[in-house]
């Protein structure tokens, strides 16, 4: 039974453009809350087929959750609470948010409705790098974010940050760095950059018009965020991710630990009852289906046991702890070391894996080449 939710809102003010996500710019304030209204079907189908009990975890993502106007956020929160009423006294509800679309009255009425983790998209904290993302907020703008957020009483506060972009040195992160631990945050997500298909950076990156730092000062960047990390007292506990103890994201941990859970919103996934569905991403679409009163989704498949163990494997891995022998034979009635024990044999021959006891993880040498780690685990 799934204890985790995700929901999707789709709206922003701009694409950025490095950015591939179900996400749509639009002041159609009537498609809006078309939208709203679909998606409150959408969670009443969802929980009258597979009632959520004891819901631990809720995550808004998007697009910009926080696109929405102080009415429409405070008509969203209430159909969440009303819908999901069964969550646990200490549950974890994030919502992501952009900085300058978190006025202090819209950040009360988030606190009011139940939200205890704010999750900022920052990227960065130069100007100039910042316009060359296509990103619309400044640096003045996150620290007004982050005072109107603390004001309006959150303590749990997330930033995510991305390296190697166009432009970007080692030196220009390092400062980046320096801007966002000052804030005395609890919590820092920070990628490098993927250049996918479906955005601008795609575009210029095929017409050779993308200037981006050399593979090896990316590296460096990973290894000074890191380091610095560290030594600000924040714990690396997955590849990607950074918190002060206890201030770990559990929702996303839910991911990494290949557990179930609701996926609802327009091209939100979903994993229940051992079955991953995929909703229509297109608003429109999305608007007919539910509509049309049925769930919207447009596919929808079984995992098999294969699939499940191999993606346990390459999800947990991200997980600096790793994977326990123990949790894998409880879930899957087989022994670890029977379905995978010559990839991790060959990844420790490598050093790209260590045992530990019970678990299974990536060595020092093998946290910065998870990606090749994780493909050795892709067996079916």
């Amino acid at each position: 039974m799934p204890h985790s939710v995700y929901i999707h809102i789709p709206f922003c003010t701009n694409k950025c453009y490095y950015c591939d996500f179900n996400s749509y710019v639009t002041d159609n304030q009537q498609l809006i809350w078309d939208y709203l209204y679909a998606l409150e079907k959408e969670l009443e189908q969802t929980v009258q087929r597979v009632p959520a009990e004891a819901v631990r975890t809720i995550f808004v993502g998007g697009g910009t959750p926080t696109f929405l106007t102080a009415e429409q956020m405070k008509y969203f929160l209430q159909s969440v609470n009303h819908w999901l009423a069964n969550q646990e006294e200490d549950i974890e509800f994030t919502m992501e948010a952009n900085p300058g679309t978190t006025d202090l009255d819209k950040l009360i009425i988030m606190k009011e409705g139940g939200v205890n983790r704010l999750s900022y998209g920052v990227q960065a904290f130069d100007d100039e790098l910042l316009k060359r993302i296509g990103r619309i907020h400044d640096s003045e703008q996150v620290l007004r974010s982050i005072e109107n957020a603390r004001k309006a009483g959150f303590g749990n506060i997330s930033i995510d940050l991305i390296f190697g972009l166009p432009g970007q040195n080692l030196q220009i992160f390092q400062r980046t760095l320096d801007q966002a631990f000052a804030l005395g945050l609890q919590h820092f997500s920070a990628y490098s950059l993927k250049v996918e298909e479906n955005t601008k950076f795609h575009v210029l990156y095929e017409r050779n018009q993308l200037v981006l730092p050399p593979e090896e000062e990316e590296v460096a960047m990973y290894e000074l965020v890191r380091k610095e990390m560290a030594r600000h007292g924040y714990r690396q506990y997955e590849i990607s991710n950074f918190a002060k103890p206890g201030f770990e994201s559990r929702h996303n941990q839910t991911y990494w630990k290949n557990e179930e859970y609701y996926g609802m919103g327009a091209g939100a996934h979903g994993y229940v009852k051992g079955f991953r569905h995929v909703n229509a991403g297109p608003v429109q679409q999305y608007l007919q289906l539910v509509q049309e009163g049925g769930l919207p989704r447009v596919e929808e498949f079984e995992v098999s046991s294969q699939e499940a163990m191999e993606e346990f494997m390459i999800m947990g891995l991200r997980l600096i702890e790793g994977v326990s022998k123990e949790d894998f034979f409880q879930r899957y009635r087989v022994p670890l070391d029977q379905v995978f024990g010559k990839e991790i044999e060959e990844l420790m021959g490598l050093g790209l894996l260590q045992e530990k006891g019970d678990r299974i993880m990536l060595t020092e040498q093998g946290i910065p080449l998870g990606n090749e780690v994780f493909l050795r685990f892709l067996t079916s």
